[in-house]
């Protein structure tokens, strides 16, 4: 899928440096109830305002798969985003959970993906911890992506330490990187992770993972 770009951003040939994810790897994943669980999601942001901070553009249509290292990140990245922080516990709401599912999947190869989880890895894409934090530049973090990707087109995905729930590691992955091993990457793994967030037992189980970060669900009222 060729990128298109409306104007360079950088002269400088970018020098990223690479991560391998390797086979048997489990990735867990916050995604809607109505997906599959290996299923990339199809939506396009915005080219400036709304969307994912390293989702697909009209200019660069990619498909992205968001997943976490463990099934506390994952839950985390989906629910904490838009909780601000006051001191007190962090009350989500029920809303956030709503008709998502918890999954795991796991790695039936190598992976390579693009490192973005030191200074240096940053660096080598010549960008700061402002593509990872700021989030008032989603639009930039997502052209940056295409340059990421226009200029390594081998990587799979790229992969950052979690805001949410530092050191561990949240990863995008890119569809169109995936067309020739399509139905043999990413299995299931069936009995495990949460099918309804939003079930009583869904919501206890949530709340139970958030709690070291002093967060947790709100439940609806008549429950």
């Amino acid at each position: 899928m060729p990128l298109i770009k409306f104007f360079p951003m950088i002269k400088e040939e970018l020098r990223p440096n690479f991560m391998v994810i390797p086979a048997g790897t489990e990735l867990w994943r916050v995604h809607k109830s109505t997906y599959r669980p290996g299923q990339f999601n199809p939506t396009l942001a915005d080219i400036h305002f709304n969307g994912g901070r390293f989702e697909g553009t009209p200019l660069d249509p990619y498909h992205s798969l968001y997943v976490a290292d463990s099934a506390l990140t994952a839950v985390a990245e989906s629910v904490l985003r838009s909780v601000p922080w006051t001191g007190e516990k962090r009350v989500i709401p029920y809303a956030l959970v709503q008709g998502r599912s918890l999954s795991v999947l796991r790695t039936t190869c190598e992976l390579t993906v693009v490192s973005l989880l030191k200074e240096k890895d940053l660096a080598a894409v010549r960008q700061n911890a402002d593509l990872l934090d700021d989030e008032r530049s989603y639009a930039k973090a997502r052209r940056w992506a295409s340059e990421i990707r226009a200029q390594a087109p081998d990587a799979m995905g790229l992969v950052w330490q979690s805001r949410r729930n530092r050191p561990e590691h949240a990863m995008v992955l890119f569809h169109d990187r995936f067309d020739d091993r399509h139905g043999r990457a990413l299995d299931m793994l069936p009995e495990r992770g949460i099918a309804d967030l939003g079930s009583p037992e869904g919501v206890k189980e949530v709340n139970r993972l958030l709690d070291p970060l002093w967060a947790e669900v709100s439940e609806p009222v008549g429950w």
